[in-house]
């Protein structure tokens, strides 16, 4: 499903004691602050006002409801007056979507001449939401908290950043992974659990022959072929005169697009160590795949393969870029300090500066045909890296700051994309921090999604959440690791 696919329910909170005109009044305005948010243009997804809730029945059903529909996203919930919140038990114990507290009031100011005790019992948010807020804590609920006045544009950009990451759980819960060959021999960090991610985060992952992919590539048409030449040649600027190299990746994008499609896979992986019956390792391909909303993930990393297709989803119709990517190298001058991001051919358009050049160069492993690749320098700005690792027992999402700037060498020999930034609180800092919470070499890059977004996503998923950030201090993030660890343990 696509982001304007999904929907959010509205769920306004009251009770029968108010009586009949009490409640159309609510109902009045519940349909007015969905209708005016919506009109808004800051929310990627439609909130849909679909009751006010005055009995334990009511709330029963609309859980129900809401756990069946494919549709609905997440659940939004606002008391506008007082819910008594142990009608709300039943019902949020069943409750399997995303769930926002949106504690926020119909008014903005308090009417000086015109407050009265028919204002105060109509306007009740301030004490409902805390009654409400109770029974989310004493459940001990996976929940966000959202406070502020609706109507204002910084807490309308807090729910669509909210809905967003709702939207990467829904997509994460069905998302399918192909594996085309293995992990990389004898690294550790790509391996895990694909039965316990399967069972917290949804993801399926298979394995599907090489050879197979060989056959399919077989099967690409000479028709196909120059269709996709002819794009490639539009879109970007080919510095080769090697176009058969570049045919070959034409080829190899068809055909994995064709298998991903056929099986409902919107990621995949694949190894330089399996390249039985390829005659190059997928460059080119691959890169253009992820610019079109796949994961990719190399070395048979898998965990990175999904995550960079649920960031991809969770990013949909933004223009920063998100792309599978790799520390490679480090600049160590003292007061300039940057990492390298990069990989053997495969980073993703989206996070280019300017027009990528498709050029044709040896690539030293996988004893294959010199592959084709886009080569590009990485846009500036402020972006994250995330991680997915495997703790045994228990999955960790490591999220950094950065700040990616252009790359202070050219580096005229270095045929491959790549990406260079400042990484917080410091390079030095930060790659103690990124090691000892065991965060992998394989990351996915971001300029769209925030690691406020990131923890929403890891909290809906109920996995653990680590953030290094600007103020990150090496004693207190082992401290922290350590409760974690013991917390975690006695889930």
């Amino acid at each position: 499903m696509a982001m304007k696919d999904y929907e959010f329910w509205f769920v306004v909170g009251s009770q029968l004691l108010y009586g009949p005109e009490v409640l159309e009044t609510v109902d009045t305005r519940a349909k007015e602050m969905a209708d005016k948010m919506n009109a808004g243009g800051l929310l990627p997804c439609k909130m849909v006002y679909k009751l006010t809730a005055k009995s334990p029945e009511e709330i029963g059903k609309l859980v129900k409801d809401a756990n069946y529909d494919d549709r609905c996203a997440g659940v939004i919930m606002w008391m506008h007056t007082f819910s008594p919140s142990k009608m709300w038990i039943n019902g949020l114990k069943e409750l399997q979507k995303p769930y926002c507290h949106f504690a926020t009031q119909y008014n903005r100011e308090i009417p000086n001449d015109e407050i009265d005790m028919d204002f105060m019992n109509l306007n009740q948010a301030a004490h409902g939401d805390r009654e409400h807020g109770f029974i989310g804590a004493r459940l001990r609920m996976k929940r966000k908290v959202i406070a502020g006045y609706w109507q204002d544009e910084d807490v309308q950009k807090r729910l669509g950043s909210w809905m967003r990451a709702a939207v990467g759980a829904a997509f994460s819960k069905t998302l399918k992974v192909m594996r085309f060959g293995d992990n990389m021999r004898n690294v550790a960090v790509t391996e895990g659990d694909k039965v316990e991610t399967q069972t917290k985060l949804g993801w399926q992952v298979n394995t599907w022959p090489v050879g197979t992919l060989v056959e399919y590539i077989s099967a690409v048409t000479d028709a196909e072929t120059e269709a996709l030449m002819r794009e490639l040649d539009e879109k970007y600027e080919i510095r080769t005169d090697r176009l058969e190299n570049v045919r070959y990746q034409a080829k190899a994008e068809i055909a994995i697009k064709k298998m991903l499609d056929q099986e409902g896979c919107k990621a995949y992986t694949n190894t330089f160590e399996d390249l039985y019956g390829m005659e190059q390792l997928p460059g080119l391909a691959s890169q253009r795949l992820m610019e079109q909303g796949y994961g990719y993930g190399g070395e048979g990393d898998w965990k990175v393969s999904a995550m960079t297709a649920v960031i991809k989803a969770m990013s949909e119709g933004l223009t920063g870029g998100t792309t599978f990517m790799e520390d490679y190298t480090y600049d160590l001058t003292k007061g300039r300090e940057y990492s390298l991001g990069a990989h053997m051919l495969e980073v993703c358009p989206s996070v280019a500066a300017a027009k990528p050049r498709i050029e044709v160069h040896p690539l030293g492993i996988g004893g294959k045909a010199d592959p084709a690749r886009l080569v590009f320098e990485g846009r500036e700005g402020p972006a994250i890296v995330v991680s997915l690792i495997d703790m045994g027992g228990r999955l960790r999402l490591i999220c950094q700051d950065i700040e990616c700037v252009k790359p202070i060498y050219e580096m005229p020999n270095l045929p491959v994309a790549r990406v260079m930034w400042k990484a917080m609180p410091d390079l030095l800092t930060g790659a103690e921090a990124w090691i000892t919470a065991g965060g992998a070499h394989h990351t996915v890059l971001t300029y769209d999604i925030t690691a406020e977004q990131m923890s929403d996503w890891a909290n809906m998923m109920d996995i653990e959440f680590v953030h290094i950030t600007k103020d990150t201090k090496i004693e207190a993030l082992e401290h922290d690791l350590f409760l974690a660890d013991l917390a975690w343990k006695l889930k």
